[in-house]
């Protein structure tokens, strides 16, 4: 009883954090747009097909921040020298995942999860114990993201990253789910406001930092 009180919690917070931030963000969707459109000609929105809950696929929407060329972005790091400069920007400031809440609405995502997966990186990330975040819905933000935008973004060699970022990635969506709750969930997205004003101001979090790690160290 509950598990499902928490999941009837988190569906209803979702639909309503989701309207009111579509809401609040329209703005901000009318200046990406134009941004994308002044910045390089093409489609405003890039459409990602991902693995979600019960290893289910789904098209993930995200604007667009890279030059036109090859389809396929890199899945762990981004081809970063074809990130043009708004799209860096909607990048720090997580504008660029707005559309995202589409996908809550749809109720493919949730506002707090794991990351999707990549199709063709479900036999990494969804391998043995890690295959546990395909029990729940993915979400916008979550433990895993926050340690990739504290960190992770900084790393830009693919094979470092898949070594040193990639592995506490993992074990932080393992510990989401075998601690997830309404309470954490509402803490993960004060951290998310935190993170993103912490790298406008070109600051670190270092509490939130040492929480995550904690966290891994708890797995």
């Amino acid at each position: 009883m509950k598990k499902n009180a928490y999941q009837f919690s988190k569906r209803l917070f979702d639909l309503v954090a989701t309207v009111l931030g579509i809401g609040v963000t329209s703005p901000i969707w009318l200046v990406a747009v134009v941004g994308i459109k002044l910045s390089d000609p093409g489609p405003v929105f890039y459409v990602a097909h991902r693995i979600g809950k019960d290893n289910q696929e789904f098209s993930m929407y995200k604007f667009r921040s890279m030059r036109q060329g090859n389809a396929n972005e890199s899945i762990f790091r981004g081809e970063e020298n074809r990130i043009f400069p708004f799209g860096k920007f909607m990048r720090d400031t997580k504008i660029d995942e707005l559309p995202q809440l589409l996908c809550i609405l749809k109720g493919t995502m949730s506002v707090i999860g794991p990351r999707p997966a990549a199709i063709d990186q479900v036999g990494i990330v969804r391998a043995g114990k890690y295959d546990i975040a395909s029990n729940v819905k993915p979400g916008l933000s979550g433990p895993a993201a926050l340690y990739d935008y504290i960190f992770g973004d900084t790393v830009t060699d693919e094979k470092e990253y898949e070594e040193k970022v990639l592995p506490t990635r993992l074990e932080l969506e393992v510990y989401y789910v075998r601690h997830c709750s309404f309470k954490y969930d509402l803490k993960l997205v004060w951290y998310t406001i935190v993170c993103i004003f912490a790298r406008l101001f070109k600051k670190k979090p270092k509490r939130i930092f040492i929480e995550l790690m904690e966290c891994v160290e708890c797995n």
